[in-house]
């Protein structure tokens, strides 16, 4: 190996990864390759101490359920509830079974505890209240929606025909995610929902004067979330019920676009305090166009990152991690994983451009051992302001 592409890499330092992005950069997206993984978890962690000491960063998003984090943002910011409470209701998809995640709402919590209101460091979720199996009822987000604006606002719907439309949560919630005729999402009641809830936004868009005089802004942007996400369920549980044969690459691009909206609403929100750090799959958070087979379906997106990215251009930055050894599983030696494995560091911070420009050799994708991970494409790395390598990672384990 020569000396030119060693000095591609450093130890891995918050400093050292903040140095690879732009200085315009207001929100940092940090990826990981496979979830459940302490490594990647406890790394997020260090890192965003650094950029909340050392850079003004005053919040982190994660792929978790933007309604649930409310309650662990509560907690965070005002002490709201227990760190128990805010770690079995703030988070989705398991996460808050993870210790990682447990010592990053600790470590905020004590440190806001020092600090005034506008000071404190802030936890958001930027994914829907969506799982792999299907998605939430719309329930909480549009009756939360309604209330808010009835108290302010004379409005063409009562509460009871809005709870007569949604009936009950267990007609959207079904097991309807692979067979279109089982959801809810196509019928007439689900029709005129969403146009309620598109009207509904409107108003609180049109009257946000009003609105935000007689309550705060901070209620105001709740609402704001709670119009995003009953919109966002809306269309998505209408693609579950899409019986075309590209339905599935449909439900993609609708995660993915509600997780964008969710993150230009916290950039703006956050605009006048400091950059946010955003942490999820590679997959939701890279620029270039995502690929995949379900079910035998191939299927192409574009990710949160990539849309989120094309409005904020160079304020958007990009640092994608991968690892090289996980149990019996060992990157070949012409992939990209099995190259980064031979560097001298436990935890590196790779230059791309440096990386690419001192290569001698025609680098091939790592076949992943199993489905748990996806790994890095190398014809992609110029899309990329930093990958963060990991030499070594425990063997995938889901948490009990």
């Amino acid at each position: 190996m020569t000396t030119s592409i060693l000095d591609a890499a450093r130890p891995f330092t918050g400093g050292a990864l903040s140095a690879l992005m732009s200085p315009a950069t207001r929100l940092l997206g940090l990826g990981e390759p496979t979830h459940w993984t302490g490594a990647f978890l406890e790394l997020r962690n260090e890192l965003f101490r650094h950029l909340v000491e050392h850079e003004g960063y005053r919040s982190i998003t994660m792929e978790t359920d933007c309604l649930a984090a409310l309650v662990a943002d509560a907690y965070v910011t005002d002490g709201t509830g227990t760190l128990d409470d805010a770690m079995s209701r703030g988070f989705s998809h398991g996460f808050g079974a993870s210790p990682a995640n447990r010592e990053l709402l600790r470590w905020m919590r004590a440190y806001n505890e020092r600090r005034p209101p506008r000071e404190r460091i802030r936890f958001y979720g930027f994914d829907g209240p969506l799982e792999m199996t299907g998605a939430a009822a719309p329930r909480p987000a549009m009756t939360a929606l309604y209330d808010y604006l009835a108290a302010h606002l004379d409005l063409a719907w009562s509460r009871e025909a809005i709870d007569e439309l949604l009936g009950p949560d267990e007609r959207w919630t079904g097991p309807g995610l692979m067979d279109a005729t089982r959801s809810v999402g196509g019928t007439p009641e689900a029709k005129e929902l969403r146009l309620i809830a598109d009207d509904l936004r409107v108003l609180l868009t049109a009257y946000a004067p009003d609105l935000t005089a007689a309550t705060s802004l901070d209620d105001w942007w709740r609402a704001d979330l709670y119009a995003r996400t009953a919109a966002g369920l809306l269309r998505y549980h209408a693609g579950v019920a899409d019986p075309a044969p590209t339905r599935l690459g449909t439900l993609m691009y609708l995660r993915e676009t509600m997780m964008a909206g969710n993150l230009d609403a916290i950039v703006r929100r956050e605009a006048r305090r400091g950059p946010t750090l955003a942490f999820a799959h590679n997959r939701h958070l890279q620029r270039d166009k995502s690929h995949m087979r379900f079910a035998g379906v191939p299927l192409q997106w574009w990710s949160a990152g990539a849309i989120i990215g094309a409005r904020l251009g160079d304020q958007y930055s990009f640092a994608a991690t991968t690892f090289g050894r996980r149990g019996s599983d060992v990157p070949d030696p012409g992939t990209l994983e099995g190259l980064l494995s031979t560097f001298p560091h436990d935890r590196a911070v790779i230059d791309p451009g440096h990386l690419t420009a001192a290569l001698d050799q025609e680098l091939t994708p790592r076949v992943p051992a199993d489905h748990t991970y996806f790994s890095l494409d190398p014809a992609t790395t110029d899309q990329v302001d930093a990958i963060v390598f990991v030499k070594e990672i425990e063997e995938f384990k889901l948490p009990q």
